[in-house]
């Protein structure tokens, strides 16, 4: 049985800066908690308790405690031909959503400072437990990595809504696809960093 002080700690963690002090994450859904690829710290199942530790209205359950997944670029770096880096992509569901793209294709995942958290429960519902699976570094900053990517025989691609070249026409040499916020797309000096550019 577990103590209210420790559930209340808990269910701090639905707040980005508990997390962070905490470094363990909320995985809700019977899918999130089969895909882990290590044992949870803490599963809850009981209806009571999944509802004070859920995000949801209606909660599906179970909940488990998870402690943080991210690694260091260099791990990213060395472990994939293909990033995804986001920069400065702010919704959540968006970020899962690509996070579960670039697992199905074995990517690996850069989250630039900006972007939204990987940890925030709608971006961990969002990947379908592909957060498990697909290396993910965040809060880094864009043209430093795209530095050390190039340094590490990585071609950088922007992402870019018009005057690109044809994704099909893509090595398949290595590769970080650099993909910007929903508004307003990638800042220049982030196009100009990359050596091409797609649409």
């Amino acid at each position: 049985m577990i103590s209210a002080a420790v559930l209340k700690r808990l269910a701090k963690l639905k707040q980005k800066k508990h997390r962070e002090a905490e470094r363990l994450f909320l995985a809700e859904g019977q899918t999130l908690v089969e895909e882990a690829t290590t044992p949870p710290q803490h599963l809850f199942t009981d209806p009571n308790t999944v509802k004070r530790l859920s995000t949801l209205t209606t909660p599906t359950g179970p909940i488990a405690v998870f402690p943080f997944l991210d690694v260091p670029a260099s791990e990213v770096l060395q472990g994939r031909e293909r990033i995804v880096l986001l920069h400065a992509v702010q919704d959540p569901g968006n970020v899962g959503t690509i996070i579960r793209a670039a697992h199905a294709f074995g990517a690996g995942v850069v989250l630039s400072s900006g972007a939204a958290d990987l940890y925030n429960p709608k971006t961990v519902r969002a990947t379908m437990g592909s957060i498990f699976h697909a290396p993910v570094a965040r809060e880094l900053q864009t043209l430093s990595f795209l530095e050390e990517a190039s340094a590490s025989g990585f071609t950088p691609v922007a992402a870019v809504s018009q005057g690109g070249e044809s994704p099909v026409l893509l090595s398949a040499g290595k590769l970080v696809i650099v993909v910007g916020a929903e508004g307003g797309g990638l800042p220049e000096e982030v196009v100009s960093a990359c050596q091409r550019s797609v649409t």
